[in-house]
């Protein structure tokens, strides 16, 4: 029987997501410089030598989860701002499946957790700098577009709206964090408790 380059592929990106998830969480638990590419393995359950032909090493590897974790955000950020809905229907719908996210995706917290750590680190390879350095503000410039929107109509406070940006993006992180350190003891809150620190209270 002759080999089928499409299953083939579909193997070889089933195992590259293997490899993806097992060392974002070692990663997220043990940090670039204490994770080697024989704990990847022992995670996966495949040999060092699988790895290589994936990756070129634990560096490339790092710096793909940021990529993918920034590409993925960005895109969904620039998704949402296109949407013909009101500015507070986006900031709800956002926070819905963020939270959503969290409680479903074994992997969501540790991103998070992530990028954290790598954007305070001085340790981490100079091409997962670079992906930081040019993507990390659009997240909040895109929230900052929505809020100003939003703010035109009465819709939310009448703080500087980049200021309801980093409210925004630091209680999903802190959230995310806490997931991901003390996952037992997560309860994923009602999106509703965190709208209401951007919407004006009712007379």
């Amino acid at each position: 029987m002759g080999r089928n380059p499409a299953r083939n592929q579909q193997v070889k990106e089933a195992r590259r997501e293997q490899i993806l998830s097992a060392a974002l969480h070692l990663f997220a638990a043990k940090g670039l410089f204490a994770t080697r590419i024989s704990d990847i393995a022992t995670a996966v359950g495949v040999s060092q030598g699988l790895i290589y032909r994936y990756f070129a090493s634990k560096e490339e590897i790092f710096t793909a989860l940021i990529r993918h974790a920034f590409e993925k955000m960005n895109a969904a950020c620039r998704i949402l701002e296109a949407m013909p809905i009101p500015p507070v229907e986006k900031v709800k719908l956002a926070l819905e499946r963020l939270i959503e996210g969290l409680s479903q995706s074994a992997d969501a917290a540790q991103y998070y957790l992530l990028i954290a750590q790598a954007t305070a680190s001085e340790s981490i390879p100079e091409e997962a700098k670079a992906v930081i350095d040019g993507e990390n503000r659009e997240p909040y410039e895109v929230l900052a577009r929505i809020f100003a929107e939003g703010q035109r109509t009465g819709a939310f406070r009448q703080d500087p709206p980049e200021i309801l940006a980093q409210l925004f993006w630091t209680s999903i992180t802190g959230l995310s964090i806490f997931k991901a350190v003390h996952n037992e003891w997560f309860t994923a809150p009602n999106p509703e408790i965190l709208l209401r620190m951007f919407v004006p209270e009712q007379p």
